[in-house]
């Protein structure tokens, strides 16, 4: 794994933080809509990569991350700092649950969040905290975004197929309604694998759904048009 990964207007360093730059992120960084939010919260931000691609598409933005563990949280801090937007972003270590902060309610709060349930926890503790439920539980992720966001702002996250759609059906108990979804499919022939998921707070009378999918083909593994138009602003070969 490249220590730093290239974008086309930042760079991502990735030598400290557990999670390096993956698709997952890149797609939800480049799905939600941010374009009428000011005040911004990215949860478990990792290296920073999807608070900088918020500040790349929103220009006016303020960026709050947060990130529990103490090393990316020093790796995104330095990614901000060398971005064009660092007097729009900053970066705070603590955990989600006790995060308070004069800037909050947040009109958007985005994460990637951790998602394995089960299973035994790999040799790699650092990794396997961070990708297994073990420091933010769904049920605490969504307390902590309801108290952070405000009336009538919004709440994205990517999550697998199946727990993303247990997080939905969690999302209610917390007054959180489905505004948009967009079903990730690696290839045509396929199955869903992710699901990007949008929520609000108020009364949704329908369901934005779309399906995006990644590659043509397993052979060619090249991506489809419609990943490269979603996704263009960021990576430097599209």
């Amino acid at each position: 794994m490249t220590p730093v990964f290239k974008f086309k207007k930042f760079d991502v360093r990735q030598e400290k933080s557990a999670m390096k730059v993956n698709t997952d992120s890149v797609l939800l960084g480049s799905w939600v809509e941010v374009s009428d939010s000011q005040k911004i919260l990215d949860i478990g931000t990792g290296t920073g990569l999807i608070a900088l691609m918020m500040a790349q598409r929103n220009e006016t933005a303020i960026i709050h991350a947060v990130e529990i563990d103490k090393d990316a949280y020093k790796e995104a801090r330095d990614n901000f700092a060398q971005a064009d937007w660092c007097d729009r972003l900053e970066a705070f270590h603590a955990p989600i649950q006790t995060f308070e902060n004069g800037l909050a309610p947040y009109d958007f709060i985005i994460c990637n969040p951790p998602f394995f349930t089960g299973g035994t926890l790999s040799e790699n503790q650092n990794r396997s905290s961070v990708r297994h439920t073990v420091k933010l539980p769904n049920n605490e992720l969504l307390r902590s975004a309801r108290r952070l966001l405000s009336k009538d702002g919004r709440f994205a996250v990517v999550l697998p197929y199946l727990e993303g759609l247990r997080f939905i059906e969690m999302a209610k108990i917390y007054g959180f309604c489905l505004r948009r979804q967009a079903n990730i499919y690696p290839r045509a022939d396929k199955g869903i694998n992710r699901l990007l998921i949008e929520f609000g707070l108020h009364e949704c009378e329908s369901v934005d759904l779309t399906d995006i999918i990644i590659y043509q083909s397993e052979a060619s593994r090249e991506y489809t048009e419609a990943y490269k138009k979603l996704t263009r602003a960021f990576y430097l070969k599209h």
